[in-house]
């Protein structure tokens, strides 16, 4: 692992920023480096991974079934676009897109976190909607519901490491 600290934050212009460059083999998807930068004084954060291989832009398909599920490993590169088709939900990616690799639960945890930032809004409608994704999450979460994931990447630096995701290219 290598890490540089007291560089100049993009955002805050201190001497507080910390760069962290890793490489990870990960089972079934390869190298991997992962970069990521921390400010210490304004909180600025980045992060993204990359595949130490060039790949083919692709898209994966995945329906979490069961409890079981939420263990499988999701790698995603900052260029990656996440869609949940049965909440309306697309995550596109932007200049604060982070890279990630976590499993089926904390992706669904980040999307709980977009969605509940929603459940404040003065708009009945808009609380009704957050209630009812919030709620489905739930029950996909204990296991009594199905809900299908894609990630599309142009860069091929992203995958969800199951025999049951649907791989293809992406045109």
């Amino acid at each position: 692992m290598n890490k540089l600290e007291n560089e100049v934050c993009p955002f805050c212009r201190k001497k507080t920023l910390t760069l962290i460059e890793d490489e990870k083999d990960i089972p079934y998807f390869g190298k991997c480096f992962i970069y990521s930068m921390i400010c210490s004084s304004c909180s600025y954060k980045k992060a993204d991974v990359e595949a130490a291989e060039r790949k083919d832009p692709t898209r994966y398909t995945f329906e979490i079934e069961n409890q079981k599920d939420l263990n499988i490993r999701v790698i995603k590169s900052s260029e990656a676009t996440i869609k949940v088709p049965q909440l309306k939900l697309t995550v596109t990616p932007g200049p604060a897109s982070e890279g990630f690799i976590s499993n089926i639960e904390g992706l669904l945890s980040r999307f709980k976190e977009i969605i509940q930032s929603q459940k404040d809004d003065e708009d009945e409608e808009v609380k009704k909607k957050v209630k009812n994704m919030l709620k489905k999450l739930w029950k996909v979460e204990c296991g009594d519901e199905k809900l299908k994931i894609i990630i599309e990447d142009p860069s091929g630096n992203s995958a969800i490491i199951s025999e049951k995701a649907k791989v293809e290219k992406l045109k």
